[in-house]
């Protein structure tokens, strides 16, 4: 198996478990603002001591970090702020491993921006995978009871799912350029430096935010801490797997592989949040899965 293969499943794994812990949160005290900054909030410490240690123990030096590094870092670390707010405030509207799904998205976008910031091509058939997953997004997002097909389109849900899967596609991109611009063949540091660098820009900027725009929601994380404690670990844990297969791997292609989130999400559904799973949302699910064995075939290098 190859390397970013591994890294982009482990990635999946703990990213579900991540947005479980997200949204038991939000069921909580917290905003979806402030679920989103616990997570950064308790990864920050973690990813830091865990780089700082790999660098001690390899003998190597703290790499140095251009402008180019900073403007794309940021703008993943934007990208994924709001992509976490708007899948934590989708967890409200509907079931667990359907706001997943519509989070998924981010593949279709990814290859998008990709292409136009990195010039990262898809062949054809790509496309065409793609587009299959583009059947499934629609079963599920065809809120049935709602009017018209285009009332059924146009809400809520539809449109927190598809910003975050632009805001994640944004950030796939944004990280895997950053991570590009550090000078060391060690994938491992150019993972570890990137995610130490964002979680603590992240972190500072919700920080400010909060205090200003949601005071009390700071006292409101560190009162969930036993939770989010646990998030930030396997935040922290995701995003270094997730950080360590775009070094290896073109976006789009780890974006594809990582659909196999949906396993985890739709297990995680049924088995801890006892949630109901509807034919029509198995289908969709089913279609973008179909995708994902495509997209594995049509974009191996």
């Amino acid at each position: 198996m190859d390397l970013w293969i591994a890294f982009t499943i482990s990635a999946a794994f703990f990213q579900t478990l991540r947005f479980m812990l997200h949204k038991v949160l939000s069921m909580g005290t917290l905003t979806s603002t402030g679920s989103t900054f616990a997570r950064f909030a308790y990864a920050m410490p973690a990813a830091a001591l865990a780089i700082g240690l790999y660098l001690r123990l390899t003998g190597q030096p703290w790499p140095e970090l251009g402008p180019a590094f900073w403007g794309y870092a940021w703008m993943g670390a934007l990208g994924q702020i709001l992509a976490t707010i708007c899948v934590v405030a989708l967890f409200r509207q509907r079931n667990f491993a359907v706001g997943i799904t519509f989070k998924k998205t981010e593949v279709i976008q990814t290859a998008i921006v990709g292409l136009l910031i990195l010039g990262e091509r898809i062949s054809t058939a790509g496309w065409g995978a793609i587009l299959i997953g583009l059947v499934g997004v629609l079963l599920l997002s065809d809120t049935p009871g709602a009017g018209n097909l285009l009332k059924r389109m146009m809400t809520r849900a539809v449109a927190l799912g598809l910003a975050s899967g632009f805001f994640f596609a944004f950030s796939a991109v944004g990280y895997r350029a950053s991570s590009l611009e550090i000078d060391s063949v060690d994938p491992f540091v150019r993972s570890g430096v990137t995610l130490s660098m964002v979680t603590l820009s992240q972190t500072i900027a919700m920080a400010v935010w909060l205090r200003i725009v949601e005071p009390g929601q700071i006292t409101a994380v560190w009162g969930a801490r036993r939770t989010a404690l646990w998030l930030g670990l396997a935040s922290m844990a995701g995003s270094l797997s997730w950080f360590t297969a775009f070094t290896l791997q073109t976006a789009a292609y780890v974006q594809a592989l990582g659909q196999v989130e949906l396993v985890f999400s739709l297990m995680a559904s049924v088995l801890f949040f006892k949630e109901r799973i509807t034919r029509r949302e198995l289908a969709g699910i089913g279609f973008l899965a179909f995708s994902i064995l495509l997209l594995v075939l049509v974009l191996r290098p």
